[in-house]
């Protein structure tokens, strides 16, 4: 106790404010409960919990503010509640503050603003100079005379606190709506980067000049200290990083002691640029900043962002929240006077960003939709306020003020512009958006999605299979699908052929290089193929509208998408993510060509063949409608190859089958005769046409198929009469096992006696009937399963009217619903089918 009397005592001697601060060594940790301790009186058990609330905190409110599109960063600062302890609360804040800022340095990309040229730094400034303006003639009715600072820094700190843009904040809401790949998106995040670079300078222009004292020269030492730091970053820490890069062998991680050395270089940045007078995160963002773009950034990310980001970073904005005493803005006039900041700041970003895109030529939409993206606030104004505050420039109301701005600004942005921005898709009208309607000797456009490495095998033999020719070749997107994950932005990736000897940055960038390499040799092995290769990267709850979008883009008659299950060393089928099976159901509903679910059991082994050495055994299961018949064509096509053989079998109802149809046609007979007055009578009549209208087709498709190949000999077709479901299953179980590949339609919308109870037990509807019971893994077969399903689009009806009705399934409950109902599977990509929904 003598250490803690003595320590009071010398704070009392030496305290200017009157505060005491009693600090005893003993007080950290607790003895125990058992001990009649009480762990909120002591410092690291009441900081845990803090911490633990903090997070808990946040997250919740993240997941109550989702429906209302609000940023991430909103629910962390509105996270706020009394704690009984802040010192150690806020000093780990500011370490989780150092290194956040020194990744999002690490993350800027410079030549982004070099590629872009000059428009995206113009629009930064006419951005910023209008509302710094709006900030400095407010800072006359904000600025109390009875304060210290002089006008001038409190014009400065209010400025660049209205005028900045958050480019972390602004990448999540772009990645969130959609934006990042247009050039909206990029302009937007350019200019939101060269915004961000001023805003840091102005801000340790702002911290040189609060100095009180006129006279003393200490600010012009910050200043010429801070720039001759930020050249030792330049000309002698950077080449230091490149040579650690140099001595790491490619493909090799970088040694613990190298990774080390960075984190501790991030801290003595830190304090350094706070002794000379800067904040500690301004030497961190440098540092961070000076590091190149490469393996060794990525590898610091992945090591720090979960960690910093999801667990240190909230206690800032906790303690933002808790410095913001709403209570010290007092009477009517000094709420107008906020109401009037937001309105005003928010106009002059707007003004600013619209003349000078209408400069541009840009439409006035995109102008206006950029000033407001322009508007988002976050993490750099909060850093701008909170070092005001400790600067003694603003006082509680006045930050009280601004941080409920930044909310504001912030909070209204996404809502605002999901509502305003509306950008029209330039569709382009095609007809070939199935393999049945693709010209026969036209270019066949695919797209192939692939997860990870493991399905680039048989996709390839697949497509070599496809038979592409001179007269018909293919040209193959291939799509990598990656996960979004931490704060990285959703984007498309075009890629093109990568030089050699560049190491990949990280797994997934190893992935993708071992993708597009496999898909780069098989392009120049085989004749006539043509490969793009491009890597998606967005949640997999939004992954199916860049796939679709894609295909629609590149004008693809086919998409081929992974079964969301991959066989197992005994021959089972075990799942790889339940977001894959998502993805796969959205597609289906949404995709504006013909789709494929490859259900993969290695097709002829894990290497690709050669050309003349294809050899394959293909069954086509033919049951009727439209999706059947896709699956025929598309088997078709492959059976051209000379490698190829390919059985068709074609179940045909047998007499105990015919009953039920006999019965629709009397029953459709006597309801003709009859007047209903809800127009019965009128729909089944069309359910009759339209049974009968599908069946011409197939029998059209069939003996068109079987006359121009009635002298081929690998081709067998064959008739099976069955009754029901059982007969039909127990036909397939017994066909011979020497076939590589089944090929089946997934019968959307089709009502069919030989089919009957087959769903009942299905596990995976979206393959329909006959496609699940193939991908089971109580079906005893090593082949591979392809599950087509046609575009059937209304011929009338342009692609610009289908996208309104794209539906994304939410729950596993209602896609279970959605695909065991025809009806919800068509309404994006059929017209509304008479027979669905018809109970005879």
């Amino acid at each position: 106790m003598a250490a803690a009397v003595a320590a009071v005592k010398a704070a009392a001697n030496n305290s200017t404010d009157g505060s005491i601060v009693c600090y005893a060594p003993t007080m950290i940790t607790t003895n125990g409960i058992w001990q009649g301790d009480n762990p909120l009186d002591y410092s690291l058990p009441l900081f845990i919990l803090q911490l633990t609330m903090v997070v808990v905190t946040t997250r919740i409110l993240v997941i109550i503010l989702k429906p209302f599109r609000q940023p991430r960063v909103i629910s962390e600062i509105v996270g706020i509640f009394p704690l009984r302890s802040v010192m150690v609360l806020e000093t780990m804040a500011n370490v989780g503050l150092l290194y956040f800022l020194f990744l999002v340095g690490l993350e800027m990309d410079i030549s982004v603003i070099r590629r872009m040229g000059k428009r995206a730094i113009v629009i930064a400034i006419a951005g910023m100079i209008l509302p710094f303006l709006i900030g400095a003639a407010f800072s006359f009715l904000l600025h109390k005379r009875e304060q210290p600072m002089n006008q001038g820094t409190f014009i400065l700190f209010l400025g660049v606190a209205l005028s900045v843009t958050a480019f972390p904040v602004l990448a999540r809401v772009l990645a969130e709506l959609k934006l990042v790949n247009t050039e909206l998106g990029r302009i937007a995040l350019s200019s939101a980067l060269v915004n961000d670079m001023c805003a840091w300078a102005l801000l340790a222009l702002a911290i040189a000049l609060a100095e009180n004292d006129t006279t003393s020269l200490a600010s012009l030492y910050v200043v010429l200290s801070s720039a001759a730091f930020v050249l030792i970053c330049i000309f002698i820490v950077r080449p230091a990083v490149c040579w650690i890069i140099r001595r790491t062998p490619e493909g090799e991680s970088f040694s613990d002691f190298y990774i080390c050395l960075i984190l501790t270089g991030v801290m003595i940045s830190g304090f350094i640029t706070d002794a000379i007078g800067t904040h500690s995160v301004f030497g961190a963002f440098v540092f961070g900043l000076v590091i190149p773009n490469g393996p060794l950034g990525a590898t610091l990310i992945e090591k720090l962002e979960d960690f910093v980001s999801g667990l240190l970073l909230p206690l800032f904005f906790a303690i933002s929240g808790l410095r913001t005493n709403v209570s010290s803005i007092q009477g009517p006039g000094t709420w107008g006077i906020l109401l009037l900041v937001i309105f005003l700041a928010c106009v002059g970003k707007i003004a600013g960003t619209v003349i000078v895109c209408l400069f541009y030529q840009m439409p006035f939409d995109e102008g206006f939709t950029l000033g407001l993206l322009m508007n988002t606030k976050g993490l750099v104004e909060l850093i701008v306020l909170n070092v005001g505050r400790d600067q003694k420039v603003l006082d509680d109301e006045a930050f009280a003020i601004m941080v409920i701005v930044a909310v504001v600004m912030t909070g209204i942005i996404t809502p605002i512009v999901t509502t305003v921005y509306k950008p029209a898709r330039r569709f382009i009208p095609y007809k070939r958006r199935s393999i049945q309607r693709s010209m026969p000797d036209a270019e066949l456009r695919v797209l192939v999605c692939v997860h990870t490495p493991r399905n680039v095998p048989t996709m390839i033999n697949l497509l070599e299979a496809s038979h592409p020719t001179k007269r018909s070749p293919l040209c193959i997107y291939v799509l990598h699908l990656v996960e979004l994950s931490g704060r990285a932005s959703a984007m498309l990736i075009v890629h093109n052929t990568r030089k050699s000897g560049r190491p990949a940055l990280n797994r997934t960038q190893a992935q993708s290089d071992h993708i597009i390499n496999a898909f780069e040799n098989y392009e120049q092995h085989a004749g006539c193929v043509s490969v793009q290769p491009l890597t998606a990267i967005s949640p997999y709850s939004t992954m199916h509208e860049d796939i679709c979008n894609l295909a629609e883009d590149k004008r693809v008659a086919f998409l081929i998408i992974p079964f969301h299950k991959q066989q197992t060393v005994d021959g089972g089928m075990e799942a790889m993510n339940p977001a894959f099976r998502t993805m796969n159901q959205n597609v289906l509903a949404n995709a504006p060509c013909s789709v494929g679910i490859l259900v993969d059991r290695g097709l002829n082994g894990s290497n690709r063949l050669a050309a003349n050495q294809v050899s394959h055994h293909v069954v086509v299961l033919f049951f009727g409608g439209p999706d059947d018949r896709e699956a025929l064509s598309y088997a078709w096509r492959m059976s051209e190859h000379p490698g190829i053989s390919l059985a068709v079998m074609r179940f045909v109802p047998g007499d105990g089958a015919g009953g039920a149809e006999r019965t629709s046609a009397s029953t459709a007979a006597s309801a003709t005769t009859a007047t209903d007055a809800e127009g019965n009578n009128s729909r089944i009549l069309s359910v009759e046409t339209d049974l009968g209208w599908e069946k011409q087709l197939d029998d059209e498709l069939i003996n068109d198929f079987r006359m121009k190949n009635a002298n081929d000999e690998s081709i067998l077709y064959t008739e099976k009469l069955v009754n029901n479901g059982e007969e039909t299953v127990a036909a397939i179980r017994s066909m011979d096992n020497v076939h590589d590949l089944f090929i089946v339609g997934r019968g959307q919308g089709m009502i069919s006696p030989l089919t009957a109870g087959l769903t009942d037990w299905s596990e995976c509807p979206e393959l329909g009937a006959i496609g699940d019971l193939l991908a089971s893994s109580d079906f005893a077969a090593t082949a591979s399963v392809l599950v087509m399903q046609q575009y059937v689009g209304d011929q009338d009806q342009g692609p610009a009217e289908d996208v309104d009705t794209l539906q994304t399934p939410n729950s596993p409950d209602e896609q279970n619903a959605q695909f065991n109902n025809a009806d919800q599977i068509n309404s994006r990509s059929t017209p509304p089918r008479p027979q669905d929904g018809f109970n005879p």
